[in-house]
C-alpha cells in the first residue's frame, strides 16, 4: 500500500508568484503582438504562460513524499534431515508416507497465511528431488544456515525433522537461536542388535619393508559374550584374522601388525563377520588407506673419531622415520652408499686428514653438508670449502659459548616459549677466532660469551638452494640434550632446531618443467577433487597457455579422461562426483615443444558416519526444542504440531519505507515543457512569424 503527499518547502504564496511570472512573461511577449489574429495570439500566450509558470514552479524545489507499507507473512522453515541414517532406520514406504504428510502440512500453513520453505543438508528445496544420501549429519549447521537465510526477516518457527543423530560439527544443543525450534522425531529409538567397526586407527604413511599397526574398535549391541571373527583384508584378500569374544562393555579392541610389502596407496579393510539377527550390516567393515613409500632420505655422519655428540645426533635424527642414519668413523666403518641426501661432517675436515678425501668426494657431487666444528677441526680447510662462513683462528683455542636465538630468522617456525630454554643450556666449546659470514648465509643462533651477546654465528645456514650447507660452530650437543631433559623431562627444542636444519638441507629441489598435484591426498566422497598444475620455462619462470591432458584410473581399471589449459592465473582443475576408491593419475603437457609427464595418487573415502548408528536420539531433539523455547513432536503428531503453529501464529510484519522525490526529476514534466514550447514554435513557424 502506497500513500503520497506533496511537500512544498516555501510559502504557498510563491505559487501565485509563479503564476504571475508566467502571465507577465506571456503578456509582455504577446500583448502588443499584431501579426496574429486574437485567437491565435491568446493560444500562443497560453502556451508560453504554461511553460514559464511550470519552470518557475520547479525552481522552488517541491517534493513528493511517498510512504510504502508492505506486509511480510510469518515464515515457517522446514529443516529436513536427509541423511543416510534416516533411510537406513525404516523402509521407503513408511518414509514416503510421512513425507507426504509433511507436504500437506506445508500447503496447509501456506493457506493459513504463512510463507514456507524447505531446507536440507544438500540445499535441495524440492520434495520430488529429495534423496536421503547425505553421508553426515550436521544439524547445527543446518539450523545456522536457516538462521542466516532469514536474518532480519519475519521468521516465526523452524520445524526440524530429524532422527536426532548428530555426527559432525557443533551439536545444536550448544547453539543459541533467536527462533523457536519445533523438533519432529523420526526413526526408532529402540537399540537394535548390531555389530559395527566403530573406528580404525593407523598411520597414514608407512615405509616399505617395515611393520605397522592397524587397530580396530568393534562395538556391539545385543551380542555380548558371543564369539566373532575379525579379518584384515588387503585389496580384497584376507591377510590376517582373529577370533574375539564380544565384551559386556560393548567395545573390543583388535590389533593387527601389517608388513608393508607393496609401494603406493594400499587399501586395508577391517571386517567383522555377520551374526544372525544383526539389523545393520553396512557398518561391519571399515577401510584404512595407507601410503607405502620407499622414500627414506639417507644421511651419513662422517667423523674422524668417536664422540658423545654422535650418539646424541643419532637419537635426534632417528626420531624421524623418514631418515636412514649411517655413521662412518675413520678406522671403524666406511660409507656404505656412493650417494647420500645429506652428509654431517663432524669435526671434518680435521688435522689428521684420514677422512677428508671422503668429504671432498661428496662436496664435488654437490651433496649438502652440515659441518659441526670442534677441537679437531682444520679451520683453514673448513673456511676454504664451506659456503656459510670463514673462521680465522686455531681450533685449540676455544670459548665457552651460550646460544642466543636470532629473532629476525624467519625461515623456520619455533615455539617461542620453548626457545627460552636455550638460555639455560650449558655452553658449547667453540673455536675462538674471527668469523665472517658469506653471501646468502643466515644466522639462526648467535654466540653469547657470558652475558655478552655477540654477532658471531653459532649456527648458520647457506639458504641458496644450489649450495645448501649449515655450520654449528661448537661441540657438546649431548650436554644440551641432558640439560633439557633434566629441566623438562623431554627433549624438544634442541631436537627441533637440529631436525629442522637437517630437513632443510636434505630436501630435494623439484627440477621438473611440468608439475601437477592434488591439493589434498585424501578427499571425502562429497568433496571436489582439485588439481593444481604448473609449467615452467628454462629459467623456471611460470608460463601459461599450456594444454594439459589428464587421465585418472580407479582400482578396477576404469579410466576418466579430461583436458584443461593453464591460462594466466588459472592453474586449478576441479572434478566432482568421483566414487570412493584409490585413483592413480597421469598428466601430459606440451611445454615449449617438449612433452612433459607427471603422475601421482589420491584417495576418495567414505566416512561411514551414518552407518555406525541408526538408533534415533530424541533426547537431543528435546534439548534443542527446550533451549529455543520450542516443542518436541513425534512424526505421527504433525496434526498437533500444525494446530500449535496456527494458535501461536506471529502477526504479519509491517515494513514501512519512505521515498522523497524532487518533482524536477519527473520526466513527464520535462516532456510537458518541451511540448508547450515546441507547439508554440511550430505555430509561429507555420504562420510565418519566424
Amino acid at each position: 500500500m502506497e500513500k503520497s503527499t506533496f511537500i512544498f518547502p516555501h510559502s504557498p504564496a510563491w505559487i501565485l508568484v509563479c503564476v504571475l511570472a508566467g502571465l507577465v512573461y506571456a503578456g509582455i511577449l504577446y500583448y502588443k503582438e499584431s501579426f496574429f489574429e486574437p485567437k491565435i495570439r491568446y493560444f500562443l500566450a497560453f502556451l508560453r504562460f504554461g511553460a514559464v509558470a511550470v519552470i518557475a514552479f520547479l525552481l522552488l524545489a517541491p517534493v513528493i513524499r511517498t510512504v510504502r507499507n508492505d506486509r511480510e507473512k510469518p515464515i515457517i522453515a522446514l529443516a529436513l534431515d536427509n541423511s543416510l541414517s534416516v533411510a537406513l532406520a525404516e523402509d521407503s514406504t513408511q518414509r514416503q508416507k510421512w513425507l507426504s504428510t509433511l507436504q500437506k502440512l506445508q500447503k496447509n500453513l501456506e493457506n493459513a497465511g504463512f510463507e514456507t520453505s524447505l531446507h536440507t543438508f544438500d540445499e535441495n528445496t524440492e520434495w520430488q528431488k529429495l534423496k536421503f544420501k547425505a553421508q553426515s549429519s550436521n544439524l547445527g549447521k543446518l539450523l545456522e544456515n536457516v538462521a542466516t537465510a532469514y536474518e532480519n526477516r519475519n521468521l516465526d518457527k523452524v520445524v526440524l525433522i530429524s532422527d536426532g543423530i548428530h555426527n559432525q560439527g557443533t551439536s545444536p544443543e550448544f547453539l543459541n537461536f533467536r527462533f523457536p525450534v519445533y523438533a519432529v522425531g523420526v526413526g526408532d529409538t529402540t537399540p537394535r542388535k548390531d555389530i559395527a567397526v566403530q573406528a580404525v586407527f593407523f598411520n597414514k604413511i608407512a615405509y616399505l619393508g617395515n611393520k605397522f599397526p592397524i587397530v580396530a574398535e568393534i562395538k556391539n549391541n545385543g551380542f555380548e559374550e558371543k564369539n566373532v571373527s575379525v579379518s584384515l583384508l588387503q585389496n580384497g584378500n584376507t591377510i590376517a584374522s582373529q577370533n574375539i569374544r564380544l565384551r559386556k562393555d560393548n567395545i573390543n579392541e583388535v590389533d593387527f601388525l601389517v608388513q608393508a610389502s607393496q609401494k603406493g596407496i594400499q587399501r586395508y579393510t577391517v571386517a567383522v563377520e555377520f551374526l544372525e539377527g544383526e539389523y545393520n550390516r553396512t557398518n561391519n567393515q571399515r577401510d584404512a588407506l595407507v601410503e607405502i613409500i620407499d622414500g627414506k632420505e639417507k644421511i651419513l655422519l662422517l667423523a674422524a673419531s668417536p664422540h658423545p655428540d654422535i650418539k646424541a645426533l643419532r637419537s635426534i635424527i632417528e626420531k624421524n622415520e623418514n631418515y636412514t642414519f649411517e655413521v662412518a668413523v675413520a678406522g671403524v666403518q666406511q660409507p656404505k652408499e656412493p650417494n647420500y641426501d645429506l652428509v654431517i661432517a663432524y669435526q671434518v675436515p680435521d688435522y689428521s686428514g684420514v677422512v677428508n678425501s671422503i668429504l671432498e668426494n661428496y662436496q664435488k657431487k654437490g651433496t649438502p653438508i652440515f659441518y659441526i666444528l670442534g677441537a679437531n677441526s682444520d679451520l683453514n680447510k673448513f673456511s676454504q670449502n664451506n659456503p656459510v662462513f670463514t673462521l680465522r683462528g686455531r681450533s685449540a683455542d676455544v670459548d665457552d659459548i651460550f646460544p642466543h636465538f636470532n629473532a629476525t630468522f624467519a625461515k623456520f617456525n619455533f615455539d617461542s616459549e620453548k626457545l627460552r630454554l636455550l638460555a639455560k643450556m650449558p655452553p658449547l666449546q667453540v673455536p675462538y677466532g674471527e668469523y665472517s659470514i658469506k653471501a646468502g648465509a643466515e644466522v639462526l643462533l648467535f654466540q653469547m660469551l657470558g652475558r655478552l651477546q655477540t654477532q658471531k654465528p653459532l649456527l648458520a645456514l647457506q639458504m641458496n638452494k644450489q649450495n645448501k650447507s649449515a655450520v654449528l660452530a661448537g661441540e657438546g650437543l649431548w650436554q644440551w640434550r641432558l640439560a633439557e631433559y633434566e629441566l623438562t623431562d623431554r627433549n624438544e627444542i634442541v631436537d627441533d632446531i637440529l631436525l629442522k636444519v637437517v630437513q632443510f638441507l636434505s630436501s630435494k629441489e623439484d627440477k621438473r618443467k611440468f608439475r601437477i598435484y592434488t591439493t589434498q591426498n585424501e578427499y571425502l566422497d562429497y568433496e571436489t577433487v582439485v588439481f593444481e598444475a604448473e609449467a615452467y620455462n628454462e629459467l623456471y619462470e611460470k608460463i601459461s597457455d599450456v594444454k594439459v591432458s589428464l587421465s585418472l584410473q580407479d582400482e578396477k581399471g576404469k579410466l576418466y579422461n579430461y583436458t584443461f589449459t593453464i591460462t594466466g592465473g588459472i592453474t586449478k582443475f576441479e572434478i566432482n562426483n568421483l566414487p570412493k576408491g584409490i585413483y592413480k593419475y597421469t598428466a601430459t603437457a606440451d611445454v615449449l615443444g617438449k612433452t612433459e609427464k607427471a603422475s601421482g595418487e589420491f584417495v576418495i573415502k567414505d566416512l561411514q558416519l551414518e552407518t555406525l548408528s541408526t538408533t534415533a536420539d530424541f533426547d537431543l531433539l528435546r534439548k534443542v526444542a527446550q533451549n529455543s523455547q520450542g516443542k518436541f513432536f513425534k512424526i505421527n503428531q504433525l496434526e498437533t504440531l500444525e494446530n500449535d503453529i496456527l494458535q501461536n501464529k506471529k502477526p504479519d510484519l509491517l515494513h514501512s519505507s519512505e521515498e522523497l522525490l524532487e518533482i524536477i526529476h519527473l520526466k513527464w514534466l520535462f516532456f510537458l515543457i518541451l511540448a508547450l514550447v515546441s507547439v508554440e514554435w511550430f505555430v509561429r513557424k507555420f504562420l510565418g512569424s519566424y
